[in-house]
């Protein structure tokens, strides 16, 4: 992604955002079924099955977000350890 700039970089970065978004709701169905229209689905069923899968992926979305910035936090609050671990260590010369 280094190598793009401009215009390429918005495609690369649209075409990540719209797998992330199928994969979010090919996850969605397979584990939270409800809102799929069967059979010969009415308007209705369709307008209830879209407002369903947008609402399973805002809120994996937002547990998926919630979860890198904690799993960021908990890399930034080990870096004190780390260090005070350095230097309890002896230095090998």
């Amino acid at each position: 992604m280094l190598e793009y700039a401009g215009p390429r970089l918005a495609l690369v970065e649209w075409a990540s955002g719209m797998r992330l978004t199928v994969l979010l709701a090919l996850l969605a169905n397979l584990f939270l079924p409800w809102g799929i229209a069967g059979g010969n689905p009415s308007p209705l069923d369709v307008v209830i099955g879209v407002a369903a899968i947008t609402g399973k992926v805002a809120v994996l979305a937002v547990a998926l977000a919630a979860a890198e910035v904690f799993i960021a936090k908990l890399r930034l609050f080990r870096v004190p350890e780390l260090l005070a671990g350095r230097f309890c260590l002896p230095c090998s010369r």
